[in-house]
């Protein structure tokens, strides 16, 4: 199959081919015509398979039918968790559309408001937005979503997980009831399910990740060593083993903070992303490891997806996730495009029952080794797991701070109790 059985224009098949696209993925070739045709469309497929591609070809080409966005409003409206997954998908359209006359603008927090607010004025035809600034710019009175026919939920999973189901909620209410309705997921979780069953009409499934698997092109080694001894082995296989391009998960952003200052001490170029980092200071790390000049990206969990980064050697995990569905997530930012790729785990006595659970849910055994000069203690005991990602049901709980939706943090209030503690004890 090629691309122009798939039924896109001219000017778009000229984007595949400048984008060096040879052949429709999977998801490509099922999505793209589907979308075409106006379906609702429930789609499974991780970041890596082609799946920006396979909403944004169709949806310029519908979008190049009609009229122009007016003032204020929006056409076609691509949610997304994180920042630097907006930022991602907003980058893939502009190429793929940039012969056609449509604009397109992304916006997400912990960036100046002005820029977007100009671009929103003139009217957009595809916005690719996280919830959390999206809302505040509609509050304020900046964007208008009454008029939008296409709405795309990627990454579903990751934004229930995130907690962003209230704001979705928002969202909902300030739309037209017909609009044509895409959902992207890794998974199709119980909580996908039920989500699909509310917002999409009739959909198209299409079903290209199968839930829960690893991919076959990864291999997946367990390094086993003591709690204290992670560091000082981390270290050792970057050099020893001349790892470079090294994409490393901790549980913390503390956690991802100390591990890259230490790395870097040993002359091994790091640096952290997550939640508090801004977004400048995101930006220019994810840019320095694309290119080679930083040989580790320490990241948490929220920060790192939906990075994209071509023929990624190397996912570690520093530590293992407290969910299961996190692990397969991890190590699917390597091995992509037909590529090989390596996920090693660092595991201590205190993940053991982690490890099992990964384990069970992969529905496989992971190979063990020990690395000689950091074997374990056999006598150590295990301890809780402090600072960990709670394992409730996702999207469960109260709306996350700004901070982890991708926008300002809120303001805490102390307790009046709290500042009478600190005045009575000379703090204030």
């Amino acid at each position: 199959m090629d691309f122009s059985d798939l039924g896109l224009s001219a000017e778009l098949l000229e984007a595949t081919r400048t984008e060096g696209f040879d052949t429709p993925t999977p998801i490509q070739a099922q999505a793209i015509p589907t979308v075409l045709e106006g379906h609702d469309l429930l789609a499974s497929a991780q970041t890596g398979t082609g799946k920006t591609a396979g909403f944004g070809l169709p949806i310029l080409q519908r979008l190049n039918r009609g009229k122009p966005a007016a003032r204020r409003q929006v056409r076609s409206l691509v949610l997304a968790p994180t920042r630097e997954l907006a930022a991602q998908v907003g980058k893939n359209i502009a190429d793929y559309g940039a012969a056609l006359p449509l604009r397109t603008q992304v916006i997400f927090g912990g960036v100046g408001q002005n820029p977007q607010v100009e671009a929103l004025k003139r009217g957009v035809d595809i916005l690719i937005a996280t919830p959390g600034r999206l809302l505040d710019l509609h509050q304020q009175g900046h964007v208008d979503l009454s008029q939008l026919e296409i709405l795309v939920l990627d990454e579903a999973d990751r934004m229930l997980d995130m907690g962003f189901i209230h704001d979705i909620r928002r969202l909902l209410r300030l739309m037209p009831p017909k609009r044509q309705n895409l959902m992207f997921s890794a998974t199709f979780s119980n909580d996908i399910q039920a989500l699909a069953r509310q917002l999409l009409d009739d959909p198209k499934q299409i079903d290209v990740a199968p839930r829960n698997t690893t991919a076959d092109r990864i291999e997946q080694i367990v390094y086993q060593v003591d709690r204290d001894k992670k560091r000082d082995l981390l270290a050792h296989l970057v050099q020893s083993q001349q790892w470079y391009q090294v994409l490393v998960f901790t549980r913390t952003k503390h956690g991802a903070n100390r591990l890259a200052e230490q790395l870097s001490k040993r002359s091994i170029p790091a640096m952290a992303i997550h939640g508090n980092k801004s977004q400048g200071a995101r930006t220019r790390a994810l840019g320095a490891f694309k290119t080679g000049d930083l040989q580790v990206l320490v990241a948490t969990d929220i920060a790192a997806r939906g990075l994209d980064i071509q023929q990624l050697p190397y996912v570690v995990n520093f530590d293992l996730p407290n969910v299961a569905e996190d692990y397969v997530h991890r190590i699917g930012r390597t091995g992509r495009a037909g590529s090989q790729g390596e996920a090693i785990s660092l595991v201590c006595i205190d993940e053991a029952q982690l490890l099992k659970n990964i384990e069970r849910l992969i529905k496989g055994s992971l190979e063990r080794r020990v690395e000689p000069g950091f074997e374990p203690d056999p006598n150590a005991v295990a301890q809780p797991i402090e600072n960990g990602r709670r394992s409730g049901k996702a999207g469960a709980g109260k709306r996350p701070d700004r901070d982890t939706a991708n926008n300002k943090p809120r303001r805490r209030r102390r307790s009046r109790s709290r500042n009478r503690q600190r005045s009575s004890s000379g703090q204030n």
